[in-house]
């Protein structure tokens, strides 16, 4: 055994460049594969990690019935909006620990001679129990009315270090689409959201960014429940309310995290599977590669193959010889 692999690696030297091109051939399908997949996993683990920062207890309300939209306009159905009454309704469900009404749109904050532009999200009192947030220094929204409209802000770390500085906002005004507002905190820093910066934004009351954006209905309305164990049961209560709210319609649709990774994942696996083919594929054309130039090579040696023949060599071992010339390529690229 020993001397045949004296012999195929004697045969590799003679034929060297044959040798790395059939190799690497095999390393690039063999890179491909792992990469790709590996990329996949990561993204996965990225995604959830995301997602479950916020905690994991969060049902997601949003307007319209995902499973039935329709054409909008004379042909199309109308939907309820979500309002901040269906908010509050909400909010006072046993199984719900806290919610938070979501109106978002995109405005220019200034003060003085700096300005930026960024993600204004009209919340409650109760969004930083909802999501975990946590207040760095100075307050968050004070708690009142839902419908007062107050002018009151609190600024995400990264846009109070762009528009003040050093300088202390707190007490601070900055006009938020031409409005004043006082600043009454900066958020401690959070993260980044499925690439969004959320400490490059602004929060303020809901019924205040209504009234900027004019709009007259929230985009979502998250819900915290007092358990994982009270989802089920809590999802099927804000079924129940919205219906009767919504003269017995459902037109929203209410989402769990476990839903919204179930789906994600189902999107996953598709794109790893059809990944891992794609990179399958340039594995397979190394496989072929050493495939053809074997091939080759049997055709060129036919003088060596027939001294073998003739020095008593059997035909099984000259093929054993050729077969392990190609494994060896292969473990080589490998």
């Amino acid at each position: 055994m020993i001397n045949l692999l004296i012999f195929v690696l004697g045969s590799l030297k003679g034929y060297k460049l044959r040798a790395i091109i059939s190799s690497l051939g095999i390393a690039i399908g063999i890179i491909s594969v792992l990469s790709l997949t590996s990329l996949g996993e990561g993204t996965r683990t990225y995604i959830i990690s995301q997602f479950t920062q916020f905690g994991t207890n969060i049902v997601a309300v949003i307007p319209g019935n995902v499973k039935t939209i329709g054409i909008p306009g004379v042909f199309g159905g109308t939907t309820n909006p979500l309002t901040l009454e269906d908010a509050e309704e909400i909010g006072r469900i046993p199984l719900a620990k806290s919610f938070t009404p979501i109106v978002m749109g995109q405005a220019r904050v200034e003060y003085k001679q700096r300005g930026r532009s960024v993600y204004i999200f009209g919340v409650n009192y109760k969004a930083t129990e909802t999501w975990k947030f946590k207040v760095d220094y100075g307050k968050f929204l004070p708690q009142e009315d839902i419908k007062k409209q107050s002018s009151y802000v609190v600024l995400g770390p990264t846009l109070s270090k762009e528009i003040f500085g050093g300088e202390s906002p707190l007490g601070k005004k900055v006009k938020i689409g031409g409005r004043p507002f006082r600043v009454l905190g900066v958020m401690e820093k959070k993260g980044v959201f499925l690439g969004f910066d959320i400490n490059d934004a602004a929060y303020i009351p809901a019924s205040t960014a209504l009234k900027i954006f004019n709009l007259r209905e929230c985009n979502e309305i998250d819900v915290l429940a007092t358990s994982s164990e009270a989802i089920d049961k809590l999802v099927e209560d804000i079924k129940n309310l919205l219906k009767k709210r919504h003269r017995g319609e459902e037109d929203f649709t209410v989402q769990t995290q476990k839903d919204m990774l179930e789906t994600f994942n189902k999107i996953m696996n598709i794109i790893t599977i059809a990944v891992s083919a794609i990179a399958g594929i340039s594995l397979l054309v190394g496989a072929i590669g050493i495939l053809t130039i074997m091939w080759v090579s049997v055709n060129e040696r036919t003088s060596e193959i027939g001294l073998l023949r003739a020095l008593g060599t059997t035909e099984k071992k000259v093929g054993i010889l050729f077969l392990l010339e190609a494994q060896l390529l292969g473990l080589i690229g490998g």
